[in-house]
């Protein structure tokens, strides 16, 4: 398991991100960054990433954050660590990752409860098409509306 073609994004991809570009034309959010964290093959080094990357976003005092990860199968423990770091600082977090139908999470955790499937064929498989499960703008959109939801509710409970 790794990435592939089909679920690596192409330099172009990050450059116009549709992503970022959803996020800050959103009115209703306000973008503080981006960080970008790579994957470590040491798992030690995957846990610390995921505690580094939430602890910059409590410092930041982010309400919510969204998880992007253009991979899947190993890279998924990195993933799943910086959703579980951010949500145990009671940071409203939804994940975007390719799943599909044969890449189900290496690991889980109680706060990836809100995940956008980038996955775009109907077999729900990676393809050797390059960029063919990339986020899409779609994708973006999904997974903004899901976090603000989960921002709302978390707001209204307190």
């Amino acid at each position: 398991m790794g990435i592939g073609p089909s679920t690596k994004e192409t330099t172009l991809h990050h450059f116009r991100d549709p992503l970022l570009e959803i996020v800050d034309s959103d009115d209703d959010v306000d973008l503080l960054g981006v960080i970008v964290v790579g994957t470590p093959q040491d798992n030690g080094d995957k846990y610390f990433v995921g505690k580094r990357a939430a602890a910059w976003a409590e410092s930041m005092r982010a309400d919510g954050a969204i998880v992007s990860l253009d991979g899947w199968g190993n890279s998924h423990v990195d993933f799943a660590n910086t959703v579980e770091e951010l949500g145990k600082r009671d940071i409203s977090v939804v994940g975007v990752s390719f799943v599909g139908t044969q890449a189900q999470f290496v690991v889980v955790n109680k706060y990836m409860n809100t995940i956008v499937d980038i996955n775009k064929t109907e077999e729900g498989v990676e393809t050797e098409v390059l960029g063919e499960n990339s986020l899409s703008e779609l994708d973006a959109k999904k997974a903004v509306s899901l976090l603000k939801l989960k921002m709302r509710k978390r707001q209204e409970s307190n």
